[in-house]
């Protein structure tokens, strides 16, 4: 594998960890579980706008992963989506750009 695809990986890796620790403390110390977590996210100005922010971005993201996917046929990389919407975008890009960088994946379309 290459070093790319490994610190992809990584990063993966650590925004889909980083985030939820901290989205799991605030949940346990706090309480109200995943409404009050999502009540937090909205509490003011500058909250309100990182979560439109991400939003904003995740939809990007997966306007571009359908849209590589279909014209490369590589439905796998179809899987960051999920990874977007119930971890993050710390997670579904560098996932996404690690499935995207496998050998062999999305070689030129034939007529």
């Amino acid at each position: 594998m290459s070093p790319m695809r490994l610190i992809f990986l990584a990063l993966a890796i650590w925004g889909a960890v980083h985030p939820m620790y901290w989205f799991v403390t605030h949940m346990t110390t706090e309480g109200g579980g995943l409404g009050g977590l999502i009540d937090a996210w909205y509490v003011n100005a500058s909250t309100t706008g990182l979560v439109w922010d991400l939003t904003i971005a995740a939809i990007a993201l997966t306007v571009w992963i359908v849209a590589e996917a279909v014209e490369r046929r590589d439905w796998l990389a179809l899987a960051a989506i999920p990874a977007i919407y119930c971890i993050g975008v710390s997670c579904g890009l560098p996932l996404y750009l690690f499935l995207r960088s496998r050998p062999g994946v999305g070689t030129a379309r034939t007529a």
